[in-house]
């Protein structure tokens, strides 16, 4: 494996390992971290939950009905085609989801800690362009 691989599977790890951290700590698992994270701002369908997470339409589903019972999230028919679910975040959802994110910047402050601010500017760019390509 190259230098540049390793640094960035390294990273991975490091930042997989902030976020695993942080969800157990808050008595969730990364998955319904990263669900609270994406309702914050949006109500997706369950589609397009499946395809932003990159799950498929039981694994949302059971992901979407494990936070339902938590209280985190509630489902809603669309208003132009009831087939269709909305997902909304529940205030202690939004709560939870505030606490966790919170959380994981502390987490990642401190990783972050290590770099000047050119290179910490740089290292978002590079991130950006990145995760763009996806």
């Amino acid at each position: 494996m190259s230098e540049d691989v390793d640094a960035l599977v390294e990273l991975t790890f490091a930042v997989q390992g902030a976020v695993a951290a942080v969800a157990a700590e808050h008595d969730v698992t990364v998955a319904q971290l990263r669900l609270l994270g994406i309702l914050r701002d949006h109500e997706p369908t369950m589609a397009q939950l499946g395809a932003h997470l990159g799950l498929d339409k039981s694994s949302v589903s059971g992901l979407v009905d494990r936070a339902q019972r938590r209280g985190l999230v509630i489902r809603s028919a669309g208003a132009h085609d009831r087939r269709v679910v909305h997902v909304q975040v529940t205030d202690a959802g939004r709560e939870l989801s505030a606490r966790g994110a919170a959380a994981v910047e502390a987490r990642l402050g401190t990783l972050l800690a290590a770099l000047d601010p050119a290179d910490r500017a740089a290292l978002v760019a590079a991130a950006r362009r990145l995760v763009a390509q996806r």
